[in-house]
């Protein structure tokens, strides 16, 4: 055990071979070299930089402010911190080294050309407190997106503001939250599926409203006739994800949408999975009242590491009245006006007020609609189409050796749920994804939805190639077939990774977050 290499492992290479080198641990694994912290590999006696002497200073006007003691920094060359740095990224698993399978997440390739306009000269460098004449261009971009998430789902209006998924949720349940108090409807209730994302339930709480679970189905979806028994004058709406996180699409929606409305409530769509239906199924031709759509996910922003992220919010006509402030109107004369609280009062009386200090993401903005208009209507169709084949192709590579908990509810859509039934006694979901480190891909996701036990989701997403879903599906058959066989290296895999399996739940609740010198 040492501080470099808390895990005491060392390379197997030659043991138990009759006169073979003895093996001393360096921790490195091939041409990935160990990585010790910064404070490890300088110390605060020197410097990688020479600096002139400067003879006394007069610290006086400092007053306590002055030091007493020097620094207590690393100091490292210019080659030293250079490599460093390059060490850490090549441990850094990402979408442009492979396939990312996380369901749930569409962690897809993201187009150069897209990033290229984001970084033009007018978008990169736009501030959102300069006058409205000089940045007509960015505001027509906005109000040209805005137009065609309108038109891809449906729907009335678009409340462009909110920063990601669960802000858009939040915006949701405000407008509905302002429509119910406009009606002078004291609702308190909000339904949600066990099949919706888990983001749902938390947001509608924050929200101020009671939180009830709907069951699913044996098949995976929402339980249609629970949902419509618990309707009532307290139930303000249902929070629905469509297609849910068991993979599957939600075919009773406009019959759900249908009796909540006849009771009064309005209907949220979570619209993380939009990328599954987009160009073939219209949220507003099934009830849908409020809806976000991930721009980081479905419309070609990189995602990931909490941020960037964009979510805007489109709405029914019942809730566009009450959208957040601000947002676009384009002018007879073609200029792009921002309205905001000086002109709510005529625009927009019965809005809830403003999410957020400026108006957006102008990043995601230019990428979503640099994304969109490449691909037009057709090719639009074509991201959801390949995106349920590829996710299909999975469920059927796979079925025969992990257990498809709902492989006989119909085709999947963008995603494929397996559990870990059928594992040799203790193996569990987790030792094939700490597997998979070894095999060079990120784990897909674990232990989500709630409604499986042992659950993997695996995303695919539309942007790989058969050969490269081909690879991942090997890697895949070899770790299931290990776990079912009872395979003793799996449990402490991964062997490969810079560091060994951790204790997770201490990882997660006493983080060492802080270097201290001993």
């Amino acid at each position: 055990m040492n501080a470099i290499n808390p895990t005491g492992w060392r390379p197997s290479m030659g043991e138990n071979v009759p006169g073979a080198p003895v093996q001393t641990f360096t921790g490195n694994r091939g041409l990935q070299l160990e990585e010790a912290l910064l404070f490890e590999l300088g110390n605060a006696d020197r410097s990688g930089v020479d600096f002139p002497e400067t003879g006394s200073i007069d610290l006086s006007a400092l007053g306590p402010m002055a030091r007493t003691e020097r620094p207590n920094l690393p100091g490292l060359s210019e080659p030293e911190t250079v490599r460093h740095y390059t060490r850490l990224s090549r441990q850094n698993y990402a979408i442009d080294l492979g396939l990312f399978p996380l369901g749930s997440c569409t962690m897809k390739h993201n187009p150069r050309l897209d990033e290229k306009v984001a970084r033009m000269p007018g978008f990169a460098d736009v501030h959102p407190l300069q006058p409205v004449h000089t940045v007509q261009g960015a505001l027509s971009v906005i109000n040209e997106l805005a137009f065609w998430l309108i038109e891809l789902t449906g729907m009335h209006g678009v409340a462009m503001t909110p920063k990601a998924g669960a802000h858009g949720e939040l915006c949701g349940l405000l407008c509905i939250r302002a429509a119910l108090e406009a009606k002078g409807d004291p609702r308190t209730v909000i339904l949600v599926p066990e099949s919706a994302h888990g983001t749902n339930p938390a947001t509608a709480a924050f929200a101020g409203f009671k939180v009830e679970n709907i069951p699913a189905t044996p098949d995976g979806r929402v339980d249609t006739a629970a949902l419509i028994a618990r309707l009532g004058p307290d139930v303000a709406g249902v929070m629905i994800t469509n297609p849910n996180t068991c993979g599957l699409f939600e075919r009773d929606l406009k019959i759900i949408a249908d009796a909540v409305h006849a009771a009064g409530g309005y209907v949220y769509c979570d619209g993380a999975n939009f990328n599954a239906i987009v160009g073939r199924v219209r949220p507003g031709d099934l009830g849908v009242d409020a809806m976000h759509i991930n721009l980081h996910k479905t419309f070609s922003t990189p995602h990931g590491g909490g941020g960037p992220g964009s979510g805007p919010v489109v709405l029914s006509e019942a809730l566009s009245p009450f959208g957040p402030l601000p947002f676009t109107a384009r002018q007879k004369d073609g200029s792009v006006l921002l309205i905001e609280e000086e002109q709510a009062h005529e625009e927009q009386p019965q809005t809830f007020g403003r999410m957020c200090a400026f108006h957006g993401q102008m990043g995601m903005y230019t990428r979503a609609l640099a994304y969109i208009l490449s691909h037009g209507a057709d090719g639009l169709r074509q991201v959801s189409g390949d995106a349920v084949l590829n996710a299909n192709y999975v469920l059927r590579s796979l079925d025969d050796v992990l257990d498809a908990p709902f492989g006989a509810s119909g085709p999947c859509m963008h995603e494929a749920l397996f559990s870990d039934d059928g594992f040799a006694e203790g193996f569990s979901t987790n030792d094939l994804a700490k597997g998979l480190i070894d095999e060079g891909y990120h784990p897909m996701t674990v232990y989500f939805p709630l409604v499986v036990h042992g659950a993997m989701l695996v995303e695919p997403t539309e942007t790989e190639s058969k050969a490269g879903i081909d690879q991942f599906v090997g890697a895949m058959r070899s770790l299931a077939e290990r776990a079912r066989a009872g395979d003793e290296l799996l449990k402490s895999a991964p062997h490969f990774a810079p560091r060994r399996r951790l204790d997770e739940t201490l990882a997660a609740r006493k983080p060492k977050l802080v270097w201290k010198e001993d």
